[in-house]
């Protein structure tokens, strides 16, 4: 199930978003407004919902969380963005990676 927050997620929530990938959980965070959204098969989808409530798409990031490891990635098809310079799927600027971390670890864990 995918879920929008702006604030820490309840475990419940945590279950819902975990369930589609049994225990990952896809997200995409807006690195300026610290939103979050989680829980879908694939990250455009949740891009997309954040484009809709206004986001900026230079500000969308995604990557991902395994529950039960507790280890996050910085990879997505949505990061590839040559002219901001991040030709890779996974998060290359420090500062951006810093970003999406500590609004992941703030919402979800």
């Amino acid at each position: 199930m995918m879920l929008v927050l702006v604030r820490k997620a309840t475990p419940q929530e945590i279950t819902q978003m975990a369930a589609y990938y049994d225990g990952y959980i896809k997200v995409v965070i807006d690195i300026e407004k610290k939103v979050l959204v989680g829980g879908a098969e694939k990250h455009v989808d949740e891009e997309k919902i954040l484009l809709k409530i206004g986001s900026q798409q230079e500000n969308l990031w995604g990557g991902g969380i395994d529950w039960e490891t507790k280890e996050i990635d910085y990879n997505s098809m949505i990061n590839l963005r040559p002219l901001q310079n991040n030709p890779s799927r996974d998060i290359l600027a420090t500062e951006i990676r810093t970003k999406f971390h500590a609004i992941l670890t703030e919402l979800l864990l």
